[in-house]
């Protein structure tokens, strides 16, 4: 709640924005004396179970264009497909503290130096590799996941030779896990399944934006019966399946879903 508070007072003081939409908030707030030309959606602590334990959490926005600047501002600017994002990003509180970030033109990191309060740039132009061997799952999930899933998981533990098993790599910081899947490559799942049939990740703070950087890195995002960045949202906190990743990480796994059509 102290990071939610600190991110809507800036939003508000910046000018910039005239409403948006926090997992932390259950309704949009809206900026009624704000002229800004952009609406946001964030979630300010990503992990943040994982406190108390010292593991790297973090933060995921989106920014859209306001679509009509005639009309007082309102939720419904903020229900717009990922499509019409004009910047994406995220910041992993670790190690170091780093931003990710897209306009449209690239995936750029920045990395936080203490000793001037500046961001630096240090990962320009990140590529997520095509195919790599890391698989990044909530396994213990796996009882309820639907029979795609599960056929595509035990494809990568138990390949046929001479391929080799993947490994799996899962903090449950979903920035974390992510970062290390665009670093490194591979693939990050959290699918719908029996218990959470929507999928538990929200479409505009979450799925989106990650999409947004993975699609502009050179990979790819969907639900697995579609393309995350095309899911016209309908309500605020909406939830969707994802899975993020490498481009030929991402066909193997839509071969699965395609034979269960």
């Amino acid at each position: 709640m102290l990071a939610n508070e600190a991110f809507k007072k800036s939003i508000q003081r910046c000018g910039k924005v005239c409403a948006f939409v926090s997992e932390e908030d259950p309704e949009a707030v809206i900026i009624t004396d704000s002229k800004g030309k952009y609406v946001a959606a964030f979630d300010p602590l990503d992990g943040s179970s994982n406190i108390d334990v010292n593991i790297s959490i973090g933060t995921i926005f989106g920014i859209f264009k306001r679509p009509d600047l005639n009309k007082p501002p309102s939720a419904q600017d903020i229900m717009q497909p990922g499509t019409n994002l004009v910047a994406a990003g995220y910041t992993l509180y670790g190690t170091a503290t780093q931003m990710v970030f897209t306009t449209g033109q690239g995936v750029h990191g920045f990395t936080l130096d203490p000793s001037t309060g500046e961001f630096v740039l240090t990962h320009p132009h990140i590529k997520i590799k095509p195919r790599h061997t890391i698989y990044s799952a909530n396994e213990g999930n796996s009882l309820y996941w639907y029979e795609p899933t599960k056929k595509y998981i035990d494809s990568v533990k138990y390949p046929q030779p001479p391929a080799k098993p993947y490994s799996s790599r899962y903090v449950g910081s979903m920035v974390a896990d992510v970062h290390r899947t665009l670093i490194y490559g591979g693939i990050f799942l959290y699918p719908a399944d029996k218990v959470s049939k929507d999928g538990k990740l929200r479409l505009l703070y979450e799925a989106a934006p990650m999409a947004k950087i993975l699609e502009e890195a050179g990979g790819a995002a969907t639900t697995g019966t579609q393309r995350i960045l095309d899911i016209v949202p309908t309500d605020i906190h909406q939830r969707c399946p994802v899975f993020l990743g490498g481009k030929d990480n991402i066909a193997d796994l839509l071969s699965f879903y395609k034979d269960e059509k």
